[in-house]
């Protein structure tokens, strides 16, 4: 069974150069994919058709605010901009393949709020999609990206510095 913190959101500008990444939206604190069913309903002389019409999708995300994360500055510009974006919905556990489980869609950014409050900042993010999404399978992320808000092993004397800022990498000291 997955959990929430196992699926994040990963966007690009639809105009990137072949070859560049794709941005993890940080400090992300939920997101919802969505997908509706435009209904025909007719009533006739002798009762009503009732029948499935177009379908549309969209993805909602929400963050605490970090004006220098590369994910939400995709969303934040491509509003500003009124460019598509990219967005993949990636499931962190690898599959039996050796891959993460995952769906892609171009897409819109439809609104894009602040809201604070007592506590931190939050960004909120409406994205609708052009068609539909396509599931597929992306190749096993680099460990910093599943790393992402956590921080791996080191030894001592590896680096210097707090978690969360950039950790300056050292050569140990050798008696």
């Amino acid at each position: 069974m997955l959990r929430g913190k196992d699926r994040i959101l990963m966007f690009q500008a639809a105009n990137a150069a072949i070859g560049e990444e794709a941005f993890v939206f940080g400090n992300s604190t939920e997101h919802t994919w969505s997908t509706e069913n435009e209904l025909i309903d007719e009533k006739t002389k002798q009762g009503r058709i009732l029948g499935y019409g177009d379908n549309s999708e969209s993805a909602d995300c929400t963050a605490y605010v970090d004006t220098n994360d590369p994910g939400q500055n995709v969303i934040l510009n491509a509003i500003r901009d009124k460019k598509q974006i990219k967005v993949w919905e990636v499931d962190l556990p690898l599959n039996s393949a050796g891959k993460h489980n995952a769906r892609f869609a171009y897409a819109l950014v439809e609104n894009v709020e602040e809201s604070a409050g007592e506590g931190f900042v939050e960004l909120s993010g409406t994205l609708q999609v052009f068609g539909s999404s396509k599931k597929g399978e992306l190749p096993a992320l680099p460990p910093e990206v599943i790393e992402f808000a956590t921080y791996g092993f080191e030894t001592p004397g590896q680096t210097t510095g707090e978690f969360g800022a950039e950790p300056v990498v050292t050569e140990p000291v050798t008696p």
